[in-house]
């Protein structure tokens, strides 16, 4: 597995297998960020979001829908983005379904 660094980042794949991007730590940064490439877009979030995710999805103690809008449309209600699930996924954090559509994903304590 990469080391989620600048120079050897995480390889994920959309949770359809539609999409490919990366991921990395960027811990120097202010604040601390995940860096999220898809293409030519660059997203961030904030680095505690993998520890964040991981126990709200132990709080739910089930499956959780996932999914994403355009940005100027509302996501569905109770609904998160696309890229963290598979990050979850790849740390041993979640389990996530793989379908064409209308996915889902639970946490798996550590």
């Amino acid at each position: 597995m990469a080391a989620g660094s600048k120079e050897d980042p995480w390889t994920l794949t959309t949770p359809p297998g539609s999409s490919d991007y990366t991921m990395y730590r960027d811990e120097a940064g202010d604040p601390p960020a995940l860096v999220c490439q898809v293409g030519s877009t660059t997203l961030k979030y904030h680095l505690s979001a993998i520890e964040d995710l991981h126990a709200w999805l132990l709080q739910q103690g089930d499956w959780v829908p996932l999914g994403a809008a355009d940005e100027n449309k509302p996501a569905a209600e109770g609904r998160f983005g696309m890229y963290m699930p598979p990050l979850l996924e790849a740390l041993g954090l979640a389990e996530l379904t793989h379908e064409k559509r209308n996915n889902s994903m639970r946490g798996i304590a550590r």
